[in-house]
């Protein structure tokens, strides 16, 4: 029962604020972008930088949860991740920066749905972190 709490706090947990914190500061130089507080090049070189590995760690946490036999969970991250990976097949995963300006509301949209997946994900770990706490400590009380 210890290395299912471990799992939970110590591997997924911060690897979901990780593709968390990746995917905001995306919208965020997306925003700046469009407000025009940056230059395209720096916008699509800042992006580009984080999405190789928000892929990986998608990825990752996908297969831990596969081989860790958290059903629900898995099937909850094999959509984005195989889109993910049909994206990087098809080499469309990197931000281009002569047409950032024709994509952007089209990213910008991605992201944040992006964002809101990664949001209900952290909520639902912690969910599970917590419901597992509790259930530990009420056996060990027994």
């Amino acid at each position: 029962m210890g290395w299912t709490l471990l799992f939970w706090l110590l591997i997924c947990f911060p690897l979901n604020i990780a593709l968390l914190a990746a995917t905001f500061y995306q919208v965020l130089i997306l925003t700046d972008l469009e407000a025009d507080y940056v230059n395209p090049y720096d916008a699509s070189s800042r992006i580009n930088y984080f999405i190789l590995p928000e892929f990986i760690g998608q990825g990752l946490l996908c297969a831990l949860f596969l081989f860790t036999g958290h059903w629900f969970m898995f099937l909850l991250t094999v959509p984005l991740t195989c889109y993910h990976a049909m994206l990087y097949v098809k080499r469309q995963h990197l931000l281009d920066v002569t047409e950032v300006f024709r994509v952007l509301n089209a990213e910008k949209k991605y992201r944040i749905a992006k964002l809101a997946f990664y949001l209900s994900l952290l909520l639902i770990t912690v969910f599970r972190l917590t419901l597992f706490i509790v259930y530990y400590l009420d056996l060990d009380d027994d």
